[in-house]
């Protein structure tokens, strides 16, 4: 069978059980609609986790990121699973214990104010709608390269398959297709990995594999020939690191306390029966995310390795077929400089300026890049990072079926996370917006409706974003993580463990992170990316580091102005003490 055939066939039958499952386990309440009715188990709402957590970024980008940038892409991996340890110990069991539907309920009971909750809403609503936007451009990347379609296209059928099972499934309907959507994308993860890896080093454990011999006869381990064949090409060592440690640590934290306070995982945990059964489920995704968090590493480098030698030397007229194909989607494009046609492969940009999104400029607005060479580099050769995942087992001549496994892996982790975040969006609107605070005595029914009327709202935004991407797509790791880590985190944290902050120091805290991580993004990012350079930089730190100097402003305004406002009211520390109780807690309530 081809391996066209093989892709629609295996994406249809993917497709088919998603809806198949969102249609078997449709919302009929307000209850199943926000937390699946509050009766997950903690190893079916772990697998669930994952599939939420593990979106385009961790599937698609994060291995692409580590196979460029060597041992500098080592934040994403500390920082994420590190940001998934702290919000499983610190926060999950207290939010859960404390039974409401989303974090602004929680902020906004904690802080006794609508005003705090309506901000909580804001953070949350911008942070989801630029995390989002990646994960729609995800799904049109790959549905147009492996369906043959345009972007658009990829787009507004990603956009159909979600709005199904997660406008009437609600959270109850997300849950149970993430379960099938992890199986999905970890087996479309590993099988790769292991047939790579068994190739390069006869080790067909990746994580092995990646501390082996070569079998090429060379004599060398698989990161020793790394090392040595990217400083040939003009690179720097593999395994050595370029950023300065207060970097690497600020990017690391960032990472991690924005992860802690990224919306639409922390609502997974209010899925569950009791307190005790959200720390379990959170051990339990730890183990399904660490699957493939091991894994990335040796997929980063493994794909390098393959894609040097398969480009750098090679006549581009006897170029494989994997590089014509991912050519065509302007995904990567070859310069002969030196007119010899032969492919050349060094460091440095292979054109002058970045490539870049655009909708004016190519079909769809796909990424384009520059016909300019640029003069100052002897490098021929562009790569888009974001393709080294999806294009490793085409790179490696591996079966048809794998290549076709791996698009409908690719598919599920955009689609699963792209879900969780319109559910979070929807709920923050109807619930938090509508019933909480502006339409307090709608009935439930009406409010299922506003839900779902707000998910298909958010959806067309989130498409048009995927469509016509701005240019801050490609900087949301930086957006979504900083935010998050100077906004959400901070409030939700002093709302467990510090019963004196009160609603006048939250909101200070929430509004100035926000404020200044936000501005400093804008500025380095958007303003004057020509001064993004370490010399320019706050002590040295990175636009998408600075998020921990934000969170830092956010304790210090919050801690100041609650110290010299009103105290918290006594019953408002009651609530606290019963959430810090170490004992399990009864059903979430509806209200």
């Amino acid at each position: 069978m081809e391996t066209q055939t093989l892709i629609y066939l295996f994406v249809g039958a993917s497709f088919a059980l998603y809806i198949g499952i969102a249609i078997w386990s449709r919302a009929g309440s307000t209850k199943d609609f926000y937390v699946a009715g509050g009766g997950v188990n903690p190893v079916v709402n772990g697998m669930a986790t994952a599939a939420d957590w593990m979106s385009a970024a961790s599937f698609l980008s994060m291995a692409g990121l580590i196979a460029f940038m060597g041992y500098d892409g080592s934040v994403y991996l500390m920082g994420w699973t590190g940001g998934y340890v702290m919000l499983a110990l610190l926060l999950a069991p207290y939010l859960r214990k404390f039974g409401q539907f989303t974090v602004p309920d929680f902020i906004g009971t904690r802080y006794y104010s609508k005003t705090a909750r309506v901000v909580a809403v804001i953070c949350l609503i911008f942070i989801s709608f630029t995390y989002i936007a990646g994960q729609m451009r995800g799904v049109g990347i790959v549905f147009s390269q492996f369906l043959q379609v345009d972007i658009t296209m990829g787009v507004i059928i990603g956009m159909g398959i979600v709005f199904i099972y997660a406008v009437l499934g609600g959270m109850k309907g997300i849950t149970y297709t993430q379960v099938a959507q992890y199986c999905v994308l970890i087996f479309a993860y590993m099988v790769p990995a292991f047939f790579i890896s068994f190739m390069l080093t006869g080790n067909p454990i990746p994580q092995l594999g990646l501390g082996s011999e070569l079998n090429d006869g060379s004599g060398m381990h698989v990161l020793q020939k790394l090392d040595n064949v990217l400083v040939e090409l003009g690179f720097t060592q593999y395994t050595a690191g370029s950023k300065s440690m207060i970097d690497m640590f600020c990017i690391t934290m960032a990472l991690m306390v924005g992860t802690a306070g990224l919306p639409h995982v922390i609502v997974r945990f209010f899925t569950v029966p009791k307190a005790s059964d959200a720390r379990k489920s959170a051990g339990w995704a730890l183990v399904f995310i660490a699957m493939l968090y091991t894994t990335a590493p040796a997929v980063g480098a493994f794909g390098i390795y393959n894609f040097v030698n398969k480009t750098d030397g090679t006549e581009y007229s006897e170029a494989e077929s994997w590089f014509t194909n991912w050519e065509g989607a302007d995904l990567i494009a070859w310069q002969d400089k030196n007119g010899d046609g032969v492919m050349q492969y060094r460091s440095g940009d292979a054109f002058e300026g970045k490539p870049v999104f655009t909708g004016e400029t190519g079909e769809s607005g796909e990424r384009v890049v520059a016909n300019t060479p640029n003069p100052d580099s002897a490098n021929e050769v562009y790569v888009d990072r974001d393709i080294m995942v999806l294009a490793n087992p085409e790179i490696a001549n591996l079966p048809g079926w794998v290549v076709a496994l791996m698009a409908a892996g690719g598919l599920a982790a955009a689609l699963s996370t792209a879900a969780g975040l319109l559910l979070v969006i929807s709920s923050s609107i109807s619930h938090d917006l509508l019933k909480s605070t502006f339409a307090p005595k709608i009935s439930a029914k009406t409010e299922l409706l506003a839900a779902r009327i707000a998910a298909t709202a958010a959806i067309l935004v989130a498409g048009y974003l995927g469509i016509y991407p701005p240019g801050w797509v490609a900087q949301v790791v930086a957006f979504a993580f900083g935010l998050a880590a100077s906004s959400l985190f901070p409030a939700i944290f002093m709302g467990i463990f510090f019963k004196s902050m009160n609603k006048e120091g939250a909101i200070a805290g929430m509004v100035s992170g926000l404020v200044f991580t936000f501005g400093y993004i804008l500025y380095f990012k958007l303003m004057n990316p020509a001064a993004n350079t370490a010399e320019n930089w706050l002590f040295g730190i990175s636009p998408e580091g600075i998020g921990v100097i934000g969170m830092l402003i956010n304790f210090g305004a919050a801690i100041a102005v609650a110290s010299m406002t009103t105290s918290t009211p006594k019953d408002i520390r009651k609530l606290v003490d019963s959430i810090r109780v170490p004992r399990g807690a009864g059903e979430a309530h509806a209200h």
